[in-house]
């Protein structure tokens, strides 16, 4: 593995972050070697860092020893090519466990994911994310969201915390998210942000104007092409194939997600085996989703690449005519 911290391997990252399923066999137990196919598949796609056991890889259903196992598998497949960050949460005494088997696992870093059930004040946030940090060698991303919202002067606080590096804002408050990166900044402190909406792409191009470009990306678990082709769009500027792809892959895909509870996993992971790779049914509490939905996932998916596709024959017939194609 590199030694070289998290922050500066995630600061210039080319990709979107895989965020992986966690696999499960016919029994309803963990399946080590899918699990390792598909984390393997999505660095080999091109996923600028792997965020293990977090929420899209069912954090809350993992027993200690399958965390451990699966963030093992996964450092042992990234093999240093890529950061492997590990989910950490519940209570601060628990998310101290889970972070110590992520890093006796070989963990890069964490993502705390908020606190169990109780809605905490701002005193107690900092506390206990900042005793998470104290707790390991690795470094931390405060996951917002839920009962874990941070306001300008915590965020300034827990920025000025050893082994804090960076904020993912899954709460989608822009406003509160530019004071907070304001207040950061007008601290002196430096800090990596992260859209951790369920379907980043959505929100990406108002994220950027803020300064955000790192996101989480559920749809490459399932359509790696279709997110490597609009995170390069995204960073490259090419507004019309973000646009495309935007109004005819990503908003309906959005829409369809928000048909049923637990989506923003189930029906990722029903997109993981349409494309060929048994990964399992979510564990409950969640359900899986209504065959239909799946059925209308599998046509977005064709929509999608067929969007990418008309693209590419648009580039093509563009070079063959001696025109000159956007962003060239």
């Amino acid at each position: 593995m590199t030694s070289a911290p998290l922050a500066a391997r995630l600061t210039h990252v080319s990709g979107p972050l895989f965020f992986p399923v966690t696999a499960y066999g016919p029994g309803g137990g963990l399946d080590l070697d899918v699990f390792r196919a598909h984390v393997r598949g999505g660095v080999e796609a091109g996923a600028a860092a792997v965020f293990a056991c977090c929420g899209t890889g069912e954090f809350h259903a993992l027993t200690p020893q399958e965390f451990g196992a699966c963030v093992a598998a996964a450092v042992e497949e990234c093999a240093g090519r890529v950061p492997v960050v590990a989910g950490a949460g519940y209570g601060t005494a628990l998310a101290v466990q889970y972070a110590r088997l992520a890093e006796e696992a070989g963990a890069d870093g964490l993502l705390a994911m908020p606190p169990y059930l109780v809605v905490a004040d701002q005193a107690g946030l900092f506390r206990h994310y900042s005793e998470l940090a104290a707790a390991t060698s690795l470094d931390v991303i405060v996951y917002q969201r839920d009962n874990a919202v941070l306001t300008p002067g915590t965020a300034v606080a827990l920025a000025r915390v050893d082994g804090i590096i960076g904020f993912k804002d899954g709460l989608g408050d822009l406003d509160l998210m530019q004071r907070i990166v304001s207040a950061v900044r007008s601290a002196g402190l430096d800090t990596l942000y992260f859209n951790g909406l369920p379907t980043a792409e959505l929100t990406g191009p108002a994220y950027r104007g803020i300064g955000i470009t790192l996101y989480s990306s559920a749809v490459f678990c399932f359509a790696p092409d279709i997110a490597l082709a609009f995170h390069r769009a995204l960073a490259s500027g090419d507004d019309a194939l973000a646009n495309r792809l935007l109004d005819g892959f990503f908003v309906p895909l959005v829409e369809l997600r928000n048909q049923g509870r637990g989506y923003a996993v189930s029906l990722v992971k029903a997109g993981v085996r349409l494309g060929g790779l048994d990964v399992g049914e979510v564990r409950p509490p969640l359900s899986e989703p209504d065959p239909g939905h799946v059925e209308q996932l599998a046509v977005l998916i064709e929509r999608g690449r067929a969007l990418l596709a008309a693209d590419a024959d648009a580039d093509t017939s563009g070079a063959g005519t001696g025109a000159a194609g956007v962003g060239a």
